[in-house]
């Protein structure tokens, strides 16, 4: 259940009859849920067989006890169902649950008893990003970090026109909350060249963004792709291209992004940096020719968000397409963020998330359709490590999955950490978003410890972040909005 969201289905009753009754009163109860201050109102439809929805009494407040909607719904041959939406208020406890059932039915004269909903109910979150807002069709690929100062900031494609990848009208948006998560400002533009080189947006877009919070100076980084133009099938940048222009591709897709340095070569890396906690971003610089091999067809960052090691060197997650055009995963790392050096390819693999293990060393976690691949590197990306969990430990759809090592201090005063994964638990549907904890260093992930947020996604990518020593938040693309952000406790993840 959402917040900022207008509608939320929590219970369907369906009718089973062969033959036409009418459905008089509905009765509804909220036992099991946390508090009943988090609700604004109820709301009762039928949805028939021309899948509209029909009001069925009127929208009323939460109350204890039994909550009797009225009305008169025929219902032919159990041809419809009635769903019970509920709309939260903005402050509603993102860490509280919601519980709704049935209680008993009126039907044609004779009350009927309904069917509770199983314990411990709906989790809330925040509808984050809705399409449409902003002028926005469609948000996409998060990231998510906290800063020094315990803001959190959240980065996302704003893809303005059209519901596809580059190229396209894509700025990177950014969202900053300073309570936890619970409300969030305005969405601002952390990247965007605009019409660079006398080009329309719509060939100048900025995609995938890796958002990286320095927990030592407080600075932040957001590295993005920016494709200017476009390339034809052969690899050929196409001339005299305007507003008007339908021409497309896509730098992962056949000759998208070429071998060379320049803008019309190949797609190019860029970085924009914040010294004020986000709230204001420099422009843009390229860091293409610094970084990229002039043989690779593609360097680019890999979306979600880099780290800080313990010696406070930056380290950002990158992937590519090598002299061969295919693909790869790496690092990059600055020990100032502004000079940074580039890791030699890790495994043939793209979107991936890294992590600092208890030993010092990085892990690399990559998308690899039935399962993740899982490299280490002890030397800042110069030589890698395939990891014995490797193609094996984690089911993967092809779908970015996010990767983050969580401190903190257990009942008994001790040090501790845990390493937590997430993405959509199938080897072949972006479906049934969850969140999996290893205390081993991802050598196991015990099933006693994962954690089913939603069944039903969309675009299935996630980022989490240690929101507090106590708190995971995780930002991802869910059926219910474009951006969800949600907080789950720690210790529910770790069983006490």
């Amino acid at each position: 259940m959402l917040t900022l969201a207008e509608n939320n289905t929590v219970l369907e009753i369906r009718i089973d009859s062969v033959l036409s009754c009418t459905v008089e009163k509905i009765a509804v109860n909220l036992d099991g849920t946390t508090s009943l201050d988090d609700i604004a109102s109820l709301r009762l439809f039928y949805e028939g067989r021309d899948k509209k929805n029909r009001p069925f009494g009127p929208e009323r407040a939460p109350a204890p006890g039994e909550m009797v909607f009225e009305g008169a719904q025929v219902v032919k041959n159990a041809s419809g169902v009635f769903k019970l939406s509920i709309r939260l208020k903005p402050s509603a406890g993102l860490l509280n649950r919601v519980n709704a059932s049935c209680a008993w039915l009126q039907i044609s004269g004779k009350r009927v008893a309904g069917a509770a909903m199983p314990a411990p109910g709906l989790r809330l979150g925040v509808a984050l990003r809705q399409g449409g807002e902003d002028r926005v069709m469609r948000h996409r690929i998060p990231g998510l970090v906290t800063t020094k100062h315990g803001t959190l900031l959240a980065t996302y494609d704003a893809r303005r026109n059209q519901d596809r990848d580059l190229q396209g009208d894509i700025d990177i948006g950014l969202s900053r909350s300073t309570d936890g998560g619970q409300t969030w400002e305005p969405m601002r533009v952390a990247l965007d060249v605009g019409r660079w080189g006398g080009l329309p947006q719509k060939f100048n877009g900025v995609s995938d963004a890796c958002i990286l919070a320095d927990t030592g100076t407080g600075d932040i980084y957001i590295a993005g792709c920016w494709m200017h133009g476009v390339l034809d099938d052969d690899g050929h940048w196409i001339e005299g291209l305007t507003v008007s222009s339908t021409n497309w591709n896509h730098q992962w897709r056949e000759n998208g992004s070429q071998p060379g340095l320049d803008v019309k070569q190949t797609s190019q890396f860029i970085m924009a940096k914040s010294v004020d906690d986000g709230k204001t971003w420099s422009r843009p610089g390229n860091l293409t020719r610094a970084l990229k091999n002039e043989k690779w067809w593609l360097l680019a960052p890999a979306p979600g968000r880099g780290i800080t090691l313990r010696d406070g060197t930056l380290v950002m997650p990158v992937e590519g397409r090598d002299a061969n055009g295919r693909a790869f995963a790496t690092i990059i790392w600055s020990r100032d963020g502004a000079a940074w050096a580039i890791g030699a390819p890790g495994f043939a693999a793209g979107e991936n998330q890294v992590a600092q293990l208890d030993d010092g060393s990085i892990m690399l976690n990559a998308r690899r359709r039935g399962t993740r691949a899982v490299v280490v590197t002890r030397d800042l990306g110069k030589t890698w490590t395939e990891h014995p969990t490797s193609r094996r430990a984690l089911v993967d759809p092809g779908c970015m999955g996010s990767l983050l090592r969580h401190d903190y201090t257990d009942a008994g005063g001790a040090k501790k950490s845990v390493l937590l994964f997430s993405n959509p638990n199938s080897k072949d549907k972006r479906e049934k978003m969850t969140i999996k904890a290893s205390f081993d260093s991802g050598a196991t992930w015990p099933g006693r410890h994962w954690i089913m947020l939603s069944e039903g996604l969309r675009g299935g990518y996630s980022c989490m972040t240690s929101v507090d020593e106590n708190t995971i938040g995780i930002l991802y693309e869910a059926a219910g909005a474009d951006m969800v952000f949600q907080k789950i406790p720690l210790a529910e993840i770790l069983g006490r």
